[in-house]
C-alpha cells in the first residue's frame, strides 16, 4: 500500500481537542473493553446463535434444544456452558431435568439488532 492511500490529516492539521477530550472522557474502561469484546467472541459462532433462537421460542431442556438443532446433546451442552458463563442464559433444575432460558431481555434485544443491521 503506497502511502498516498492511506487516510491521513492535511500537512496543516489540527487537532481538535475539544473533540479528543470528549471521547477520552466517555471511553469506558480498559476491563469494561475487555469485558465487551469477549461478550461479542461468544455472538461469533453460529451454533450459538442457534441455541439462542431456539431460547427465544422457549425454555428447553438440553435434549429438547439437541433435537431441534439435530446436534448431539454433548456438543449443545459445551455451547450451553459458554453461553451461561457469559451470562446469556440461566437454568434451573425441574426433577431431574437442567431448563435453559434467556438469561434477559437483552439478549434478544442484541440479537434483533443485529438480524436488522445484516438486512439493511
Amino acid at each position: 500500500m503506497a502511502l498516498a492511500d492511506v487516510e491521513h490529516c492535511d500537512e496543516q492539521h489540527e487537532v481538535h481537542m475539544d473533540i479528543v477530550n470528549r471521547i477520552n472522557q466517555d471511553m469506558p474502561s480498559e476491563d469494561e473493553l475487555y469485558d465487551l469484546a469477549e461478550l461479542f467472541k461468544v455472538f461469533g459462532d453460529s451454533t450459538r446463535i442457534k441455541i439462542l433462537f431456539a431460547l427465544f421460542e422457549s425454555e428447553m431442556c438440553v435434549c429438547d434444544i439437541a433435537e431441534a438443532l439435530s446436534m448431539t446433546q454433548s456438543a449443545i451442552s459445551h455451547q450451553l456452558r459458554i453461553l451461561k458463563q457469559s451470562k446469556l442464559v440461566s437454568n434451573r433444575r425441574e426433577g431431574k431435568s437442567m431448563i435453559y432460558y434467556l438469561a434477559d431481555e437483552h439478549v434478544r434485544t442484541i440479537i434483533d439488532q443485529g438480524i436488522n443491521h445484516i438486512e439493511e
